[in-house]
């Protein structure tokens, strides 16, 4: 399009865009006034012996986020959280253990808290509430609450409950962890809970999904063959898949660099052991800004405006 004689323009050239899969430090480049981030945190990790799915890590995102040309920005990327062991002696997760809580990502002062562990048979501790709360496994009395710490929007979702229908029934199904987009699934008697969903993002170029809650495992104590009593599948985002129901099973690990939440463990009283939970997926920090632009304003004179055209400037 012509540029007017006397009228203001202004250029956008193409957008710059850093990803952090590990911690770092971003340095705004000049004339740089505001980027948009997504900041997600590292998934919770799975319960151990028919867990709960772990929590998502928290997915927290914003455009025109004030930066100061030159300045430099410490990143920190958060790791997955490790799963639940089948036994513990002591700690806040002891018993068969509970999944850990993800740690958290940050930028600019801004925060997402990382995911919380998936419950066991024991009651599951603090670890369970996070950006995205760990679903409840089958003693664990209450899923994990997400948005934790509180922030606006929401930085995730609650977990699922555990259900083991009637009292001494054989069969008991976990929650799955809570995502980004979504709250963990309900187990029922026979069957773990899915994950919740995560949230997709374009802030990348294309549009990709984070911060999937993990899938919550079953306990089968009689008539138990590999696939009888399904467990949990992930959420989309990264979530891990529960152990398989009907055995013994570890749980499925979160993708790394989605938060997603870990799978619970599966178990069976006739199978020869128990299983510990996954491993959480580590977070994501991801900055965008314009490469630069070209301003200009007021009149041109015609000396400006020959020069430009003869050095091929002037479109």
């Amino acid at each position: 399009m012509p540029r007017l004689v006397g009228a203001a323009q202004t250029t956008s050239y193409s957008t710059l865009v850093s990803t952090f899969t590990a911690s770092g430090t971003f340095t705004a480049p000049p004339a740089t006034t505001s980027v948009d981030y997504l900041i997600v945190a590292g998934g919770g990790g799975g319960g151990s012996t028919s867990g709960g799915g772990g929590g998502a890590g928290g997915f927290r995102t914003a455009t025109s986020n004030p930066v100061t040309a030159g300045s430099s920005y410490p990143i920190v990327v958060g790791a997955g959280a490790a799963g639940g062991q089948h036994y513990v002696p002591s700690g806040p997760n002891g018993g068969y253990g509970a999944g850990n809580k993800g740690s958290d990502s940050s930028f600019n002062s801004v925060t997402s808290g990382g995911g919380g562990g998936g419950g066991s048979g024991n009651p599951m501790g603090p670890d369970k509430n996070g950006g995205s709360g760990g679903g409840c496994g089958p003693l664990s009395v209450a899923a994990g609450t997400g948005n934790t710490p509180p922030v606006s929007p929401p930085q995730g979702n609650d977990g699922g409950s555990a259900n083991q229908g009637n009292p001494g029934y054989p069969f008991f199904g976990s929650g799955g962890g809570g995502g980004a987009g979504a709250v963990g699934g309900d187990g029922t008697p026979t069957v773990g809970a899915n994950g919740g969903a995560g949230t997709a993002s374009s802030i990348s170029g294309s549009s990709v999904t984070y911060a999937g809650g993990g899938g919550g495992g079953t306990l089968i104590s009689s008539n138990s063959t590999p696939g009888f009593g399904p467990s949990g599948s992930g959420g989309a985002g990264g979530g891990g898949d529960a152990g398989e129901g009907g055995t013994w099973a570890v749980g499925g690990n979160g993708t790394a660099n989605t938060g997603g939440g870990a799978g619970g463990a599966s178990y069976a009283a006739t199978q020869p052991s128990y299983a510990d939970g996954g491993v959480g997926g580590s977070g994501v920090v991801i900055i965008s800004n314009p490469t630069g632009s070209f301003s200009a304003s007021s009149c041109w004179d015609l000396r400006t405006v020959f020069r430009q055209i003869k050095a091929g400037d002037w479109t």
